[in-house]
């Protein structure tokens, strides 16, 4: 495709996207688009491909898209080098794919909890693999991993998939301190995200009697993506806490993590379940893709617009929190000052 001219190729980056034929992937290469960049999308499934290609173009994007599973880390490696063949060495990593099980711990099979794991931990694995290869030794580029506040508190139903964000936020938390170390201008940083209104939870496997969905307050999958390219452009921070709820599940897996045991185990079960019956025939994206041959495109939104959140005051102050530390500090003094004097 042609290259943009002028003033767009100059600040044109190159970003990867993992999981970008839906959900928040898809509303995350369209956001990096916005701004001109070339984006490769790699996902399974050709049809949410082809349209999240087409997404991306409307936007002002360059596509490429990538048929590949992040489980295999020949195929991730293999779409790294063609991505910087045909668009340019990769100024972002975006690591977003993943599958999950909602079920009873007891009713997940051993292979569906290696499935998962190879896809939701270690392609965050190889993805960050293949980066940092290109990245270190240019001495430039960043990672963003697509994190959540399940990383640090397991809830009920989603073991398998609690187990993988724990084990991402482990795994990149010691890539960051290797990275300082090195003394590297190279960054990997970390987004941890709420519920979200995406299409995982029309295809992914489920064996709850009724349909699952997101744990309220749920926000739209485009307000996410807009966090995402945030921390890429300031990409120095550690770790982003992005909403309400995740503030509010973090501080309270800190300090009282009992009554969370308690709360959860009261509430989870009925509130991680929709109103409608689960069928035989709904699909499964766990070891084929959804939106594969015969499939139709999901798109980046799920069922749950209705009650999406494209907004959230956390958001704005975690964005310049340190001008709000400031303000407050002036404010504290300025008391000080007048009690003082009083």
């Amino acid at each position: 495709m042609p290259e943009p001219a002028g003033e767009a190729a100059t600040h044109r980056k190159v970003v990867v996207v993992t999981g970008a034929s839906g959900g928040i992937g898809r509303a995350t290469a369209v956001a990096f688009a916005r701004r001109g960049d070339a984006v490769a999308l790699l996902a399974r499934g050709e049809t949410g491909l082809a349209a999240a290609a087409a997404d991306v173009r409307t936007a002002g994007g360059t596509p490429l898209t990538i048929s590949v599973d992040v489980s295999d880390a020949g195929a991730v490696e293999a779409a790294a080098d063609r991505v910087e063949a045909e668009l340019g060495p990769i100024d972002v990593w975006c690591n977003v794919a993943f599958s999950t099980v909602f079920a009873p711990f007891a009713e997940i099979s051993a292979a569906e909890w290696r499935r998962v794991t190879e896809v939701t931990y270690l392609g965050f694995v190889h993805g960050t693999m293949a980066a940092l290869r290109r990245m270190r030794a240019r001495d430039r580029g960043t990672v963003v991993q697509t994190g959540s506040a399940l990383a640090y508190r397991g809830i009920p139903l989603q073991s398998v998939y609690c187990g993988a964000k724990h084990a991402i936020k482990g795994f990149t938390e010691a890539v960051q301190t290797e990275l300082r170390h090195d003394g590297s201008n190279v960054h990997v940083t970390l987004v941890d995200l709420p519920g979200v209104n995406t299409p995982q939870f029309d295809w992914v496997l489920n064996r709850l009697p009724k349909r699952p969905q997101p744990v309220a307050p749920v926000y739209q999958p485009e307000f996410m993506a807009q966090t995402l390219v945030h921390a890429s452009e300031h990409p120095r921070r550690r770790a982003w806490w992005i909403g309400i709820p995740t503030v509010y599940t973090i501080l309270g897996s800190r300090f009282a993590p009992q009554f969370l045991d308690r709360y959860l185990a009261r509430t989870s079960y009925r509130g991680q379940q929709r109103g409608q019956d689960a069928r035989p025939d709904d699909p499964v994206n766990l070891w084929e893709p959804a939106d594969g041959p015969g499939g139709h495109d999901f798109g980046p939104r799920g069922s749950f617009s209705g009650r999406a959140w494209s907004s959230d005051p956390q958001v704005w102050a975690g964005r310049h929190h340190g001008a709000l530390a400031a303000v407050g500090a002036g404010l504290a003094a300025a008391g000080v000052a007048l009690w003082r004097r009083a």
